[in-house]
């Protein structure tokens, strides 16, 4: 038996005298102090998950003392919801959720390898072990509660003709953009679940909004100025946190700060719309206004009434029914003969041993054990980065241990390495030769000889962009910072978006 199931199963009858015994005392005769140490007491309940999470990986990894990493981080989970019971206004319903659902996590992943069996991540108390833990369930909690509603989910799938059609256009037309979907979602997993788990969201419904909204490509930007994985607009982000940091880059684009934002949006709009997920999506999809509006003016019946289906515009009577669809076919694949791709999605941090771009770590990675190569998935865990730009030797990327193991054999040294570097640092421009009358050089030879600058010739103060130009590519030929670049030239990240006839100073550059 796998050491982690052996640590589930030495606690899971802690964990159920601990939910039957803790309740939730009134908060509102809170004191300062009490406050005070509420919030210390949530601080070491999210230390200890990531403690745990952490440890977890490692026992997969067959590292030792990697099992005792992991007790001793659900030992500290015990004492936090034991103290949170004994101390006033405190609320222990949100540790319940999160130290019940990390146990299920380990022993259905544990199960699985004896046994292939479906569950439901909808169900967010699928043993029933959290009834009557707490008397003031807080709004996330409850919203989770209908959402876990199995027969009503059920039922809306057989008898809900929109979201069949919806379920439909996933297998076929769009079947190769769920696939895609979910093989970008799982590298990015340990980077937004554990926000939507926190929040007692289910993981099918986060899959379903990145599916129907960036196939989980999280430099996707709509028409309409929505941008990240998530498609937040720029006002709406502010309001949940994201926006330009301090670097100038877009948090939109970064994956956990989009699905911490998303989390918290949710919930917002479910509180407002008595815990009904089909108006959240749609107020997700067009607008919290319009949808708060019409939820107010119709009192409270459902998406599906045609009252309020007929308010919404034919874009949000539609996603509604594609993100539902979506998430059943994250819960149930094998019902429809679906099989998604199982890949390697173990983080890792891989070091760069010497200057790189991503295009030229893709080239030199391969595609070994992935379909389409790493480029979108090292995209992906790294946004700050363009794919064209030159990071420096000794900075860490996001990866995963597969590709680590790739990048230590193939991108440091050798053919494979040398070739890349060759591939991405060539220039077009090369390929046009100037001959004068009295000279005469094959094109051939000549394609592939440096043009050589004569020592005396200054360095040129601005470049003309020429179509195809990106702003990398420009930066490498001159020698320049690119993101000094960037900002001489008032030019955001991460599209850094340039337009033929453009003239860029290029001050500071080096040649």
């Amino acid at each position: 038996m796998p050491a982690a199931r052996r640590a589930f199963l030495r606690l899971v009858p802690t964990t159920a005298a601990l939910l039957i015994a803790l309740h939730a005392p009134d908060a509102a005769a809170q004191s300062r102090q009490e406050r005070a140490a509420a919030e210390a007491l949530q601080q070491r309940m999210e230390q200890a998950e990531t403690r745990y999470r952490e440890a977890m990986v490692r026992v997969r990894n067959n590292e030792p003392e990697a099992v005792q990493a992991g007790d001793a981080a659900l030992e500290d989970m015990e004492d936090v919801m034991v103290e949170c019971g004994k101390l006033r206004g405190c609320d222990p319903a949100g540790f319940v959720t999160t130290f019940k659902r990390l146990l299920k996590a380990d022993a259905d992943a544990a199960a699985a390898v004896e046994e292939e069996e479906e569950v439901d991540p909808f169900d967010a108390d699928p043993d029933g072990m959290a009834a009557g833990a707490a008397g003031d369930v807080p709004e996330a909690a409850r919203a989770a509660a209908l959402l876990s509603d199995g027969r009503r989910f059920v039922e809306m799938v057989q008898y809900n003709p929109a979201v069949q059609e919806a379920i439909r256009r996933w297998l076929t037309d769009m079947r190769h953009s769920l696939i895609v979907s979910h093989e970008n979602y799982q590298y990015m997993r340990d980077l937004m679940w554990p926000h939507y788990e926190r929040s007692a969201l289910p993981e099918a419904l986060l899959f379903g909004i990145l599916a129907k909204e960036s196939t989980g490509r999280v430099h996707s930007t709509s028409r309409a100025g929505a941008a990240g994985p998530m498609q937040f607009m720029y006002a709406t982000g502010r309001r949940f946190g994201l926006g330009p940091d301090a670097t100038g880059f877009d948090t939109r684009y970064d994956p956990y700060a989009s699905a911490q934002a998303s989390a918290a949006y949710l919930n917002e709009r479910m509180a407002e719309l008595n815990r009904n997920i089909e108006l959240a999506l749609a107020a997700y999809n067009g607008g919290e206004g319009r949808a708060l509006r019409i939820h107010n003016a119709n009192g409270g019946r459902s998406f599906w009434d045609e009252s309020v289906y007929n308010q919404f515009p034919p874009e949000t009577r539609d996603y509604v029914p594609m993100v539902i669809a979506a998430a059943w076919l994250f819960l149930h694949p094998k019902k429809y003969g679906l099989e998604f791709p199982k890949v390697d999605a173990r983080p890792a941090t891989l070091t760069l041993q010497k200057p790189a771009s991503i295009y030229e770590l893709t080239i030199c990675l391969g595609s070994s054990g992935s379909r389409y190569g790493y480029m979108r998935m090292l995209r992906n865990l790294n946004p700050r980065y363009q794919a064209e730009e030159w990071i420096p030797a000794g900075t860490e990327l996001r990866a995963t241990s597969r590709v680590v193991g790739l990048y230590n054999r193939w991108c440091t040294r050798g053919a494979r390495a040398d070739l890349a570097h060759e591939l991405v640092r060539s220039d077009p421009g090369s390929a046009v030769v100037r001959s004068g009358p009295a000279q005469s050089v094959p094109a051939t030879a000549a394609a592939v000889v440096a043009p050589v600058a004569s020592p005396s010739a200054p360095s040129p103060s601005e470049h003309r962009v020429a179509r195809g130009d990106t702003l990398g590519r420009i930066a490498e030929r001159y020698g320049c910072n690119l993101r000094a670049l960037a900002n001489a030239n008032n030019l955001k990240a991460p599209r850094y978006t340039l337009r033929p006839g453009q003239r860029l100073d290029l001050q500071g550059c080096s040649r």
